[in-house]
């Protein structure tokens, strides 16, 4: 029995982030050698996305560069759920598919294609409700102190553009005690922020309690000693409760921020999305609860049958509701869902001008709320520093990784921060999508701090 050389990609959201890590963790514990390097890798293990367009084709090119290198593929995730023999056919290079139900699998595919070499596997269960309430070996793949916690596979909506039903199958929580100590383990190796990710977080529980729970959870994860930050994404309209938006607001540890996507404001387009009306409503009920509340939200430009009155309602939506942070895309036609078998369907330069002008509109209401900012003190959490310019850079609790503002930080004697951790901050300067500013103070405890390091294993 060979043993090849493992490298690893991970595309798409964070919820394949976490699956990643878990893969990683079966595999390290099972002494199979894995690399961050791919020019060193024999096989490399590719955990897709499907979810849109864009997304499918660039787990198709990653997947087709790797193959010419001379790479080994298992091909793992969303594109190995959606298209299964296809792949096998089109990609002779592909030893193996891995669907999102089977990543607990991972090790058992691995050692059995590389017993045999001209065997090749397909674990895809055809309805993918599998999903373990263990708390599974994981390694870390990024570097900060930040981690993402998966409290629930799957999705119960059936909003007629969305594919994640069909690729990840129902909603499936996992408890409170596994996902507490599961969050204990990566707090005790230096994480501090910990961000909660699902297809609808706040769905969470009532499959496993028959009740919204995600209170109870976010107070069991509140009692962490050492854990600064609480963060929730992807939050539902028809769910973001009161009980929930108070346990956000009275729980210290969890952040000001909700990340709720409201996807349209017109009434007639919500219907089609098969989306829950009035968003008008959400927003007034979120920003009564939590008074110093920042709001993300995400809209589609776009959808079959969007007339130009039909936009101009949501750009007078945005423009009223004065998002804190937004994203907008350009809807991706699917014919696997309702809505790429609707009539009409709209140009991609119409799609381009329409998402264009949403992005213009939110950059002077950016502007307009960064600047409302200078001079105020704020806590960030240093993530990185930048040699060239000699500036940390960082977040603060109304920005999620990757996707809102950044926060770059000067400290010019090195009196305050230390990377990873939490330090107080004055805003000096505000540009649409960043803030500029000086540390005037620390708010932790330099000896007993620590970090998290690409590859660490946590459990």
């Amino acid at each position: 029995m060979r043993n090849p050389k493992l490298g690893v990609v991970s595309l798409g959201c964070p919820k394949n982030t976490t699956d990643t890590e878990v893969m990683l963790g079966l595999l390290k514990e099972s002494g199979i050698d894995v690399t961050f390097d791919n020019d060193e890798a024999d096989m490399c293990l590719v955990n897709t996305c499907s979810f849109i367009g864009d997304a499918r084709k660039e787990s198709v090119r990653t997947l087709v560069e790797l193959a010419d290198q001379g790479k080994e593929l298992i091909i793992a995730g969303c594109l190995a759920q959606h298209f299964k023999e296809e792949l096998l056919e089109e990609i002779p290079e592909a030893r193996a598919l891995v669907g999102t139900g089977d990543i607990h699998k991972i090790v058992d595919v691995i050692q059995a294609i590389s017993r045999d070499s001209k065997l090749r596997v397909m674990e895809v269960s055809e309805i993918p409700n599998d999903y373990s309430d263990e708390v599974l070996p994981r390694m870390m793949t990024g570097v900060g102190a930040s981690a993402y916690l998966k409290i629930a596979e799957g999705c119960d909506h059936a909003c007629s553009f969305c594919i994640i039903p069909m690729l990840r199958g129902k909603f499936r929580s996992r408890s409170i005690e596994s996902l507490t100590k599961e969050a204990r383990i990566l707090v005790k190796a230096g994480v501090r922020e910990i961000i909660l990710v699902s297809q609808d977080s706040t769905y969470y529980g009532l499959d496993l309690y028959n009740r919204l729970a995600l209170p109870e959870l976010l107070a069991s994860l509140n009692e962490i000693e050492g854990l600064e930050w609480i963060r929730v994404m992807y939050a539902y309209p028809t769910e973001a409760t009161v009980e929930i938006l108070e346990a956000i607001r009275d729980l210290n540890k969890v952040v000001k921020y909700i990340d709720i996507p409201l996807q349209h404001s017109d009434p007639a387009i919500l219907k089609a999305m098969a989306r829950p009306l009035k968003p008008e409503s959400v927003v007034e009920r979120i920003r009564k609860t939590i008074p110093d509340v920042k709001i993300r939200s995400t809209f589609i430009v776009g959808f079959p049958g969007e007339t130009e009155e039909n936009f101009q309602h949501l750009m007078r939506f945005i423009e009223t509701s004065r998002f804190d942070r937004l994203g907008v895309f350009g809807y991706s036609k699917q014919t696997e869902v309702p809505s790429g078998n609707m009539p009409g369907q709209v140009s991609q330069k119409e799609k381009n001008r329409r998402r264009a002008e949403v992005m213009k509109l939110q950059h002077g209401i950016s502007s307009e709320l960064n600047q409302a900012m200078v001079g105020k003190e704020i806590d960030v959490l240093i993530e990185s520093f930048d040699e060239k310019k000699g500036i940390y850079i960082g977040r603060s609790q109304w920005d999620a990784p990757d996707i809102d503002n950044q926060v770059y930080v000067e400290d010019a004697d090195d009196s305050f921060v230390d990377m990873g951790e939490i330090v107080r901050v004055r805003i000096d300067e505000a540009k649409p999508y960043d803030l500029f500013g000086t540390a005037v103070g620390s708010t932790f405890d330099r000896e007993s701090s620590g970090s998290v390091r690409a590859g660490k294993a946590l459990v």
